[in-house]
């Protein structure tokens, strides 16, 4: 080590001093860019923070249903699964979204969104499980956290605002809302969160193949749909079949063996069923993001005098949507509207009006006794 060490320092000192210089010019930018990386970490209580504001984004879009029964019930099979993950001391919220689009959403912090369209196409709670066991592994393994430290938007805004204000948690949040809602998450957080998912359900008693149950539903509901993009749950992946073989190929590896499939407690519990795509109606209203606000995203930097009439946000708009730095639907700069797209009903359907969570009681006592029903 000592000899490549000399012989390093004899290169760098044989070197023209223009190389050396560059050399430390590349050093520099590394000690920048590693500054600005620390400057992107997001703490538990900024996670639930975020996570609180892009779940009252996405209530708002598609309103709760204003059933504490059922959100009881929901909540129950998602604290039985959240209790027996990575992150169980996270404050977990299920939440049941009145629309009839078949669709779930996770928001960093604990907090977990499923369709009245979704739960009236699953069966039982072994589905229930991969659906609600898919989207707590999205949280448990920080997807949304690991894509803001991606983001450039979430560096510029980092760069832009400095401190957690509330403009670095209103920008943020719109740009983790973009890439929940909007977008979708990657493929590699897809099937980290189906393995993630799989073996959760597994773990406190559900049949594994609940997940790919649900999927294959999933499938033979949109197999007549002419639509030109992905529709609904789980639709950033153009092959669904290859999601089912690839978690059906892990089943088998891992032996995972657990049997129980839930389908007398389910049907007691949720009684209607799920919509045929062409009968899903559309939203009339456009997304509005987190902070709400213009129709139509800024497409240019704004001119100085504007900078300085809008304060942080102004200069942060414009550098959010020029050049290479412009992500997405630039909702992170304005949380501008996004049109409704008739191509994809589940995403766009219609919701209801009241955003309010259900509040349920639920004890460790109330979690465990549910558990030992799982059969």
């Amino acid at each position: 080590m000592k000899k490549a060490a000399l012989a390093a320092a004899l290169l760098l000192w044989a070197a023209p001093a223009f190389a050396q210089f560059g050399k430390i010019g590349q050093l520099g930018k590394v000690a920048e860019q590693a500054q600005k990386a620390s400057e992107l970490r997001v703490s538990e209580k900024d996670e639930r923070d975020l996570g609180e504001r892009v779940s009252g984004s996405v209530r708002s879009e598609f309103g709760v249903l204003q059933d504490p029964a059922l959100t009881r019930y929901v909540s129950l099979v998602g604290n039985v699964l959240a209790k027996a993950s990575s992150r169980p001391g996270l404050n977990w919220e299920f939440i049941v979204l009145d629309t009839d689009g078949v669709n779930a959403f996770a928001a960093p912090g604990g907090l977990v969104h499923i369709t009245k369209g979704a739960l009236g196409l699953i069966r039982n709670e072994s589905e229930l499980a991969g659906v609600l066991g898919h989207e707590i592994a999205h949280i448990t393994r920080k997807h949304s956290v690991n894509s803001i430290q991606r983001s450039k938007g979430a560096k510029l805004v980092t760069e832009e605002a400095g401190a957690r204000t509330n403009v670095w948690f209103t920008h943020v949040a719109d740009i983790v809302y973009d890439n929940i809602v909007e977008k979708g998450w990657d493929r590699g957080d897809e099937d980290d969160a189906d393995q993630e998912g799989v073996r959760l359900a597994n773990k406190v008693g559900y049949n594994p193949a609940g997940l790919t149950s649900f999927l294959q539903k999933l499938m033979d509901r949109n197999k007549n749909y002419k639509g030109s993009k992905p529709n609904g749950l789980f639709a950033t992946h153009p092959d669904t079949k290859e999601r089912i073989a690839s978690v059906t190929r892990q089943i088998a590896a891992e032996k995972l063996k657990s049997g129980a499939m839930g389908e007398a407690r389910y049907a007691s519990n949720v009684k209607f069923e799920a919509k045929p795509v062409s009968a899903v109606a559309l939203s009339r209203s456009d997304a509005k993001g987190v902070a709400g606000g213009a129709s139509t995203p800024p497409t240019e930097a704004p001119k100085k005098e504007e900078k300085k009439a809008g304060g942080m946000f102004g200069g942060l708009a414009g550098k959010l949507s020029t050049g290479k730095q412009k992500e997405g639907t630039q909702a992170s700069a304005s949380a501008g509207g996004r049109a409704v797209d008739p191509t994809r009903p589940d995403r766009y359907s219609a919701g209801g009006g009241n955003p309010s969570k259900v509040a349920v009681s639920i004890s460790d006592s109330d979690i465990a006794a549910f558990r030992k029903g799982i059969a």
